[in-house]
């Protein structure tokens, strides 16, 4: 993992290092060349921020304006245009990760003694990642311009958009042929730990296919991976323990975003552990409508009749993984010294209530991904996982229901496997014949609440809610906190227009440069 990161902190543009600031010829003439941008490639895979602030695009959580310039928050209010700081962000960071993937395919060759077989490797991990970015553009953009090489200065300002359907052929072309070249998991190195896998490429061209609604396509590629043609990969047995340090390139991690200590770190939860460990603004929070979809013990969901559910004591006996993911009112919680307490954040009891400047204003914080390790800055080597097994199970179990094949053998590898690691143990919340008179409707609601709450502040959520288009029912009206006295406290109010917003618009000012990235999106 240490030769993975090594000098490779640059993201959006390519860093060639104080070593390589000489003409392009002298630098591609050093044998090392070609890792080190590979591993500029994968330091800009992906973005913590975004990683992160995705949740509160969503109706999982509630984003301070004070954070971000506002702008993700103002996104989620349906307040935005091609000039909207991360609309425009966005955008740049996957061509610019594109670019770099595009200098190392054209000049890799110049390398000199690079060995035949790791030559082939890089080549697929670079594509691999390039393929990953247009999965990104294509979700938030719709038709992207499609870049398979490099391009000229004068080029950048011509060219146009393709349609998402071939940038879609060409990612899945390009993880088909890459998934032939990649190691399997087990055939890497601890100091290669981290790197991409046929596991990965065949884990994303699964999510490629769901997105896309091809059950069937999906439902294939999930089955040989569930089976081990693409690796070996198993659910973790602890669910918190998955996000600790400790564990991590753990036995469910496909996919991840790399940090070590000191040398590469992200900072973000600052931003939503408890204000007297983060000591900085809460601008992410859970929210109500997040806390309300963790099921009960015995498998009923809160509002179910015979659920058992009581508002006086709204956390008890619920889903283990509530306590896993989100800190509420009365949660025991180690600080980094070590020491336990307990989170307080109903109005005046404390820092931390949900009534103090700077804290949640939710009355909820999360725990998922908290780093007791992190220095007294909060800065964290703890990686990020951007797909693990649990996902690959999840995806499965949703396009069977989608084929209406939900059946008990599916259940018993997929939902009842997560519950029974979660630390579910009501026969009434594990077996199938509770649920299969469901029907395919059913049945839907049910995983879709199991991938909402299995997959918390882990960038999922608002994929999902765009691609089974609810986004305009679930991201319509107000956004609640905690409950305070006889009502739950308002915190934003969404607006979600279904008309112009399932896709961003082009930014304003890529189109004031370059005119055939127009028509834009519709709305815009």
């Amino acid at each position: 993992m240490g030769a993975l990161l090594l000098g490779a902190a640059g993201c959006k543009k390519l860093d060639l290092g104080p070593s390589y600031q000489d003409t392009d010829l002298t630098f591609w003439e050093n044998p090392d060349a070609a890792e080190q941008i590979l591993n500029n490639c994968y330091a800009g895979m992906y973005s913590d921020d975004y990683y992160f602030f995705n949740e509160s695009l969503s109706d999982n959580s509630f984003n301070s304006s004070s954070v971000n310039g506002g702008a993700v928050r103002s996104i989620a209010a349906g307040a935005y245009d091609g000039r909207t700081s991360r609309i425009a962000g966005e955008w740049s960071y996957h061509f610019g990760g594109i670019r770099n993937v595009n200098n190392l395919l054209a000049n890799i060759d110049r390398v000199p003694n690079l060995d035949g077989s790791l030559k082939a490797r890089y080549l697929a991990e670079a594509r691999f990642i390039r393929a990953f970015h247009y999965f990104h553009l294509v979700n938030w953009y719709g038709d992207v311009p499609l870049i398979k090489h490099e391009i000229s200065y004068d080029e950048s300002f011509q060219i146009a958009r393709t349609a998402k359907a071939e940038v879609l052929s060409f990612i899945l072309t390009e993880l088909d042929e890459v998934t032939a070249t990649l190691p399997l998991n087990s055939e890497y190195g601890d100091s290669d730990k981290g790197r991409i896998t046929k596991g990965a490429a065949a884990a994303l061209k699964a999510k490629v296919l769901l997105y896309e609604s091809k059950w069937s396509d999906a439902a294939e590629v999930l089955d040989e991976f569930m089976k081990g043609t693409y690796g070996v990969y198993t659910l973790f047995p602890s669910f918190s323990g998955i996000f600790q340090p400790e564990n991590e390139n753990n036995s469910e991690v496909i996919l991840n975003m790399e940090f070590v200590p000191v040398q590469r770190t992200q900072s973000m939860q600052r931003f939503f552990i408890p204000f007297t460990e983060g000591t900085l603004i809460t601008g992410m929070a859970p929210s109500q409508s997040l806390v309300d979809d963790f099921i009960m013990t015995n498998g009923k969901g809160i509002r179910e009749t015979g659920s058992g559910y009581n508002e006086n004591t709204p956390y008890v006996n619920r889903d283990p993984r509530l306590e896993a993911t989100i800190i509420h009112d009365g949660s025991s919680f180690v600080t980094k010294k070590g020491e336990t307490v307990t989170i307080r954040t109903a109005p005046g009891t404390g820092d931390n209530a949900i009534d103090k400047a700077d804290a949640s204003q939710t009355g909820y914080y999360f725990r998922k991904y908290y780093d007791r390790t992190a220095d007294g800055n909060n800065n964290s080597g703890l990686n990020l996982i951007l797909i693990r097994y649990a996902d690959v199970l999840l995806m499965y179990a949703e396009a069977k229901t989608m084929m209406g094949q939900m059946d008990e053998d599916t259940w018993n590898k997929t939902i009842k496997a997560l519950r029974q690691r979660a630390g579910f143990t009501d026969p009434a919340a594990l077996n199938f014949s509770n649920y299969s008179g469901l029907g395919t409707p059913g049945m839907t609601d049910l995983v879709r609440r199991e991938r909402r709450t299995e997959l918390a502040l882990e960038s999922q959520r608002i994929f999902d809610i765009r691609r089974w288009k609810i986004a305009e029912t679930v991201m319509n009206g107000n956004l609640y906190g905690m409950k305070v006295g006889n009502s739950h406290v308002v915190v934003d109010r969404r607006v979600f227009d279904a008309s112009k917003h399932y896709l961003w618009p082009v930014p304003q000012a890529d189109i004031e440069m370059n005119n055939n990235l127009l028509p834009n999106n519709a709305g815009w």
